[in-house]
């Protein structure tokens, strides 16, 4: 067998840790990055373990072509085990242009092994297996070269008891059923629209205190938003180095229409007025000029009737319930914004909504089945 360094840094030996990694039945992962003033995060290393002895570092800086790790990740053979899987399955998609598959998220597993869906790598490890992992690297540059020990010994923990902490969480499942319920929510990580966020036109409603636009007001929004977006991918930086939220919001608020109204309207930089105030005033006189029935509708917190209320409180009390029977986490089920349109889904007696709700279908449907009885208009 050949020896591999741990620090892997070159195609030829990337390439034999894959042949590798394809023998065993899983291998987990972990990526570290630098996100402060880019569009996408700047991958600094990647770790991959084969066992709690065998385990590597991959350096993006020096191996261009990562394309074998795209061949281990998109092979369904194996298991990638990862903790808080979305945004590292993201980075790695865009680094490798494969498409991960068979994926096992610890921090999700954990919700259905009678552990809080919300633990940090380092609270499970403690819980599970009673190690501290060190925490003095979390804010550490990782593209700087060469890494420190401190660095390297950080980022090898990070995968090092991953295989482990799987098979603790299998074991405290209860029964098949719970099991099969992790394995449906384990199987969406499979499809990359699962964490690639939402979509460009759609990213304006992530915006804090659009709820308080007025449907014009969204619209400009709504264009601002991905314009900006535009901007910053091709710059590559950062969306709030553009124009940041709170500015987007007052633009859309106040509809200033030139660029003195904006210089001096808005709580807005003379630099950024200077570079963008023109193509400002551009979307949002444009806008204006479109039909109103086109504007985006109105965004508005879910308000629940008396009735309502009395029904939010008794299917909280379900969940609560019967999820600390199944030994699983009561937030898995949905999260309040959620549960609020599914008790007014069934307040109104109508199945079909614009947005299908998660809890309509799979497993929370089979979850929720008693207070779906109970509500008689499901």
């Amino acid at each position: 067998m050949e020896t591999l360094n741990t620090l892997i840094q070159n195609e030829a030996e990337l390439e034999i840790l894959v042949r590798r990694a394809k023998q065993t039945d899983a291998v987990a992962l972990d990526t570290e990055f630098v996100w402060e003033r880019t569009y996408y995060p700047q991958l600094g290393l990647i770790q991959l373990a084969l066992s709690d002895e065998e385990c590597f570092l991959i350096d993006p800086l020096a191996i261009q072509n990562l394309q074998p790790l795209g061949q281990l990740l998109s092979d369904r053979g194996v298991v990638k085990i990862l903790h808080d899987a979305p945004q590292d399955l993201a980075i790695l998609q865009r680094a490798t242009g494969a498409t991960p598959q068979n994926i096992f998220d610890t921090r999700l597993a954990a919700g259905f092994s009678n552990l809080p869906a919300t633990l940090s790598l380092g609270n499970l490890v403690k819980e599970l297996l009673d190690i501290d992992l060190a925490k003095d690297e979390t804010r550490t540059n990782w593209l700087q070269r060469p890494l420190s020990d401190e660095q390297v010994r950080y980022a090898l923990d990070d995968v090092r008891y991953l295989r482990a902490v799987r098979v603790l969480l299998l074991s405290r499942i209860i029964g098949p059923k719970i099991k099969s319920w992790l394995q449906e929510d384990l199987n969406l990580l499979n499809n990359p629209a699962t964490y690639s966020g939402a979509p460009v036109d759609e990213r304006y409603l992530k915006i804090r205190n659009c709820t308080s636009l007025d449907r014009a007001g969204l619209a400009i929004l709504m264009n601002l938003s991905i314009w900006r977006d535009g901007v910053a991918k091709k710059l590559d930086r950062p969306r709030g180095h553009i124009i940041k939220d709170p500015a987007m919001i007052e633009i859309a608020r106040k509809k200033p229409r030139s660029t003195d109204e904006l210089r001096h309207g808005i709580e807005i930089s003379d630099k950024a007025v200077s570079r963008y105030g023109d193509n400002i005033i551009a979307i949002i006189n444009t806008t204006l000029q479109q039909p109103e029935d086109s504007f985006p509708n109105l965004q508005r917190h879910t308000r629940l009737s008396s009735s309502e209320q009395a029904a939010m409180e008794k299917l909280n009390n379900l969940i609560q319930l019967k999820a600390g029977l199944l030994g699983i986490a009561p937030g898995l089920v949905g999260n309040a914004s959620e549960l609020k349109l599914l008790v007014k889904m069934l307040n109104s007696g109508k199945s079909h909504q614009p947005r299908q709700l998660r809890q309509t279908e799979g497993w929370r449907k089979c979850f929720l089945e008693d207070f779906f009885r109970q509500s008689r208009k499901y």
